[in-house]
């Protein structure tokens, strides 16, 4: 058979030889366009590059500076709020040993001693640190088993945890406070948020406080509601202490 080496194209027609032109025509309107936005960003950059060349640097500074103040500031700041956390978390744990001298423990765990800082120091004096982040809570704790609870409430609002178990006592511990508060709407909302805590469930966090929203549900008189609680804890966690006797709520709520 015998082969066609196609070299060129020449129309056959008068109408294939204007589609050609236009064709042609075309591709140099576009070749055109883009030689004039190519005249004008350079040119726009020759304008500008005193400007361009500000926004580099102080990019450049910004990053740099980060890195150093991490390096140089966060990091050693981090270290020394960690030290002192030592000390009052001692008497904080001491407190929870001793029932008669808890108070005394408590108060000590809160305010320092002995040239010590305690948990309200380093909030203050390590702000923004992890340690700082972790005396908060700690604060809220001491607070709460010092039955202050509006303090207890304010510390633990102002922690933050993505663990999904020290994240569910903070919040589970708020609803406590508001419940000896008598404010069991406020209780039972930081119920549901220690629940939900770590959009997951774990057999220590969840089941207690399953239980607890469901005995404020109950007080409030949202039976339905409470019964969703507690049916939960029998299905989900039959063998948790709070599994006990939760036939008999589901019972009273029916």
């Amino acid at each position: 058979m015998a082969t066609y080496k196609k070299r060129g194209f020449k129309p056959k027609n008068k109408e294939e030889e204007i589609a050609l032109d236009e064709q042609n025509s075309t591709t140099a309107e576009v070749f055109s366009t883009l030689d004039e936005s190519a005249s004008k960003t350079e040119a726009w950059v020759s304008k500008n590059q005193n400007y361009i060349l500000g926004v580099i640097v102080a990019v450049a500074v910004g990053i740099l500076g980060y890195l150093a103040y991490n390096q140089f500031i966060q990091k050693p700041k981090e270290a020394s709020a960690a030290n002192e956390l030592y000390y009052p978390q001692q008497y904080f744990e001491q407190a929870m040993a001793n029932e008669t001298a808890k108070d005394s423990l408590l108060n000590l765990s809160l305010n320092g001693a002995e040239g010590k800082y305690g948990f309200l120091d380093i909030i203050e004096e390590y702000s923004g640190t992890k340690a700082a982040n972790l005396a908060s809570y700690s604060a809220g704790m001491a607070y709460l088993n010092q039955q202050n609870y509006q303090e207890a409430i304010t510390y633990l609002e102002q922690f933050s945890s993505d663990d999904a178990i020290l994240g569910a006592l903070a919040k589970g511990a708020i609803g406590d406070a508001f419940s000896q508060l008598n404010q069991n709407e406020d209780a039972l909302d930081y119920y549901d948020k220690a629940i939900a805590h770590g959009h997951g469930t774990n057999d220590f966090t969840t089941p207690k406080y399953l239980y607890k929203a469901g005995i404020i549900a109950m007080e409030l008189g949202y039976n339905e509601r409470a019964a969703t609680y507690f049916e939960r804890i029998k299905e989900e966690f039959p063998t948790a202490q709070q599994a006990n006797n939760i036939d008999a709520l589901i019972g009273s709520v029916n």
